[in-house]
């Protein structure tokens, strides 16, 4: 059996739990800093939600995130590691970024560049281009102002607030107009247009949230986008997950794969090793890529856990279908959005009813409008998403049939050609489905939600304050889900153990 000893060597062993993009991430990190890594995976490889699968017919898909923005934090790995970053790993800026259809009809192009997208804001929504322009300039600035102190580094050190830095990020809100909700600000920006203000509204939900809760920090989001770019990863989103599991590998790290860690075995306030089904293994370090909520209630069931940051508010969660498509539609492309006529009734009957509106907003990626290989000849694979409630025991059988009627319905009629004849192969993937899956609690995307202003420090810290050598990484804990934030979140946790 394989067994790993604890040393008192600043380099001591490291076990990650869960081979998710974060917990790839992390042990990349940590291999380069001369760390000796293994990642124990409860599923056959690697990836976590960043999985793939094929359906009958030869349609291949990305299971789960479909945006990738901000790919330095990426490359900064292989930079890292001394290796260069196309080598492993390729991608494309997106121009257009989404295709957006709107309830009364109207169609509008989010080019990657700011000034041409509010030129067509204005062509189509007849909001002055200027004003537009003005506002993602606002969230460009709010974004170099607090990205550096409350994205990358830990709000749980007393040190990050002692910097210049930190005091100039705070100082920096008030003005930047990032005080309110989320949609509060839009409106006071573009309350004359409904439909621009829920094409900005929908950025709450890169984390999961609700823009009538939400802080209106997050209105900084969109700068992502038109400010530095959105991109398409060659070979699709898994080419991330795969790109880093081969740095992995060639710095020493080992995978155990369908190898479930059952217990986070500690001793004296510290951590000292793993419990798997097959054997018990040393550590001196243990990084936990799991959702936090069943890292404590599984793996650590003789800790006291921190029920105030367990109970905080569970993230939105998702009911995605995978279409195989039978033809193409040149009016798609890669990114689609297709708008509800009442946003405010379909986040209150996620978040307040805790169920599904009869009217949705439908997210259609198709891979294979870059990837061609993705479908066959003259076919399309459609990964269609609706947001919808973490499960808290709803009945998904009905919710999926009727929430699948509601979607064709309004893809239908948006694209004046029955789809559901169109359908070759199909998969579904609903909130218990996700969290059986992934271990991600009531099947929530992005741990908890991102609802109030305190939300950012309400989250779970990257390291535990009762056990020495316990870490956390991934999107249920600082700084919050999506690919960007769980790679920051894999920085942050290397940075605290090379730092130990």
């Amino acid at each position: 059996m394989f067994r790993k000893k604890t040393s008192s060597a600043p380099k001591q062993p490291v076990a990650v739990i869960g081979a998710g993009i974060a917990g790839i991430a992390a042990a990349a990190r940590l291999a380069v800093a001369g760390h000796a890594v293994t990642v124990f995976e409860a599923g056959p490889t690697f990836g976590g939600k960043m999985h793939q699968f094929a359906l009958p017919g030869g349609y291949r898909f990305d299971a789960g995130p479909s945006l990738f923005t901000l790919p330095q934090l990426v490359d900064d790995i292989f930079r890292l590691a001394g290796r260069t970053p196309a080598d492993y790993f390729r991608y494309e800026r997106l121009d257009p970024i989404t295709h957006y259809f709107f309830a009364d009809g109207t169609r509008l192009h989010a080019w990657a560049d700011a000034e041409k997208f509010a030129a067509e804001v204005e062509a189509k929504l007849g909001t002055p281009a200027a004003e537009v322009t003005k506002f993602l300039q606002r969230a460009g600035r709010a974004y170099d102002a607090t990205a550096g102190t409350f994205l990358h580094k830990s709000l749980h050190k007393a040190g990050t607030y002692l910097s210049p830095e930190t005091l100039k990020a705070v100082g920096a809100l008030p003005q930047l107009g990032l005080l309110g909700t989320m949609h509060q600000r839009h409106e006071s920006a573009f309350g004359r247009d409904p439909r621009l203000v829920q094409l900005f509204d929908r950025y709450a939900t890169y984390n999961g949230s609700d823009p009538y809760q939400a802080p209106a920090t997050l209105s900084m989001i969109p700068h992502l986008e038109h400010g530095i770019g959105a991109f398409y990863p060659e070979g699709g989103i898994y080419a991330i997950a795969e790109s880093l599991a081969k740095l992995a590998t060639e710095f020493g790290v080992k995978f155990r794969y369908n190898e479930a860690v059952e217990e986070i075995i500690a001793a004296e306030k510290r951590v000292t090793g793993v419990r798997t089904a097959q054997d018990v293994y040393d550590f001196g370090r243990v990084v936990s890529n799991m959702d936090v909520v069943p890292t404590y209630r599984r793996l650590l069931p003789r800790q006291p856990a921190p029920e105030r940051t367990l109970g905080q508010p569970r993230s939105s969660s998702a009911l995605i279908f995978y279409w195989g498509i039978s033809r193409a539609f040149p009016e798609l492309d890669l990114h689609n959005i297709f708008f509800s006529a009442d946003y405010k009734a379909e986040f209150d009957a996620i978040f307040q009813q805790k169920t599904v509106a009869d009217d949705v907003t439908v997210y259609v990626n198709i891979t294979s409008k870059k990837t061609p290989t993705d479908a066959p000849p003259g076919h399309e694979n459609w990964f269609v998403m609706v947001n919808v409630p973490h499960d808290q025991g709803q009945d998904w059988d009905a919710l999926t049939r009727k929430t699948r009627a509601a979607v064709l319905r309004k893809l239908s009629q948006a694209l004046g050609t029955a789809v559901e004849p169109l359908i070759a192969a199909e998969k579904v993937w609903t909130p218990p489905g996700i969290a059986a899956d992934t271990s991600s609690f009531g099947g929530a995307l992005y741990g908890s939600s991102s609802n109030n202003a305190l939300a950012a420090f309400l989250r779970h810290p990257n390291f535990s304050g009762r056990l020495e050598g316990l870490y956390f990484c991934g999107g249920s804990v600082h700084p919050g889900g999506g690919i960007p934030l769980c790679l920051l979140s894999a920085k942050i946790v290397s940075s605290l153990i090379n730092d130990a």
